[in-house]
């Protein structure tokens, strides 16, 4: 079956209700199955580089579509007996196994891949992780303890998602953007990324940035406030820049706020990435 017939099928199957489909469930099932194969080996993806876009990437909805089909198709089973851990999910979103060959360092610790989740040569994850079906990771990457890649986020190379560090999934709507972390970004411990938030190449979010598609994000280097352009498109984080976690003041909201000097968290771009700032990441190196 070629992409474009894959495609084509899961256009055609999406639609149908759950008795509809089970009428094909056969065929509905190879489908699937073809997908989650397709999304393992890098042939599609759900989201791709596109530089007509704004944002310079644009959603696969016929992808995410596919995925959705798995979750409906998908009837709970039993997963293993670990020690009397019982495991229930769907079965047609396993696990997905590794080989040595496939060059993944899957360091020991209860760390897991849903199957139809791209994860490259040369990618290290540290346990306890997670990636969810859809996700696409770069070589070189680094995957923390106890962080988080969310379904159809779109990882690229060289990056390290430190500590804690959960990076959001999205299924629907379909033609939804997924979050997006570009090629040699750094994200801190314990930060967020979520609601389709675009994250260009070799920024740096420090601890505890958190981000969503409605933060504002604050550049001090440039003194412009940074929002997605509508409801539409994501929130972009500029190349290279360092985000911190800041606070502004809403004292001017009402008496209440003034007296209790309340304040709102904020991200704030402290400073553009410069040779310093890559002599303090280079140490990442190192672990790799």
């Amino acid at each position: 079956m070629t992409i474009s017939d894959l495609q084509r099928q899961v256009e055609q199957l999406s639609p149908l209700t759950v008795d509809e489909i089970n009428v094909h469930r056969d065929v509905a099932m190879n489908c699937v199955l073809r997908l989650r194969l397709a999304l393992n080996h890098g042939e599609i993806r759900a989201a791709e580089p596109d530089t007509s876009s704004p944002s310079g990437w644009r959603a696969n909805a016929w992808v995410k579509q596919g995925i959705l089909l798995a979750f409906r198709l998908g009837r709970l089973h039993a997963i293993g007996n670990f020690n009397d851990w019982h495991f229930f999910d769907k079965d047609t979103v396993p696990l997905r196994s590794f080989r040595v060959e496939d060059g993944v360092r899957i360091v020991p610790g209860g760390t897991a891949v849903r199957d139809g989740a791209f994860v490259a040569p040369g990618v290290i994850m540290m346990p306890p992780s997670y990636i969810n079906i859809g996700a696409h990771v770069g070589t070189g990457t680094m995957i923390d303890s106890h962080a988080l890649v969310g379904s159809c986020a779109q990882v690229g190379e060289r990056v390290h998602v430190s500590a804690a560090a959960q990076i959001g999934g999205v299924l629907e709507p379909a033609g939804a953007l997924p979050v997006i972390i570009e090629d040699d970004v750094l994200m801190g411990g314990n930060t967020g990324v979520y609601e389709g938030c675009v994250v260009k190449r070799r920024a740096v979010l420090a601890t505890g940035v958190v981000l969503t598609g409605s933060t504002p994000l604050y550049d001090l280097v440039n003194s412009r406030t940074i929002i997605r352009a509508s409801a539409d498109e994501p929130l972009i984080v500029p190349e290279g820049a360092v985000v911190v976690a800041g606070s502004r003041s809403i004292a001017s909201k009402s008496d209440f706020a003034r007296e209790q000097g309340l304040s709102l968290y904020t991200p704030i771009i402290i400073k553009y990435r410069d040779e310093k700032t890559d002599a303090r990441t280079a140490l990442e190196s190192a672990l790799r």
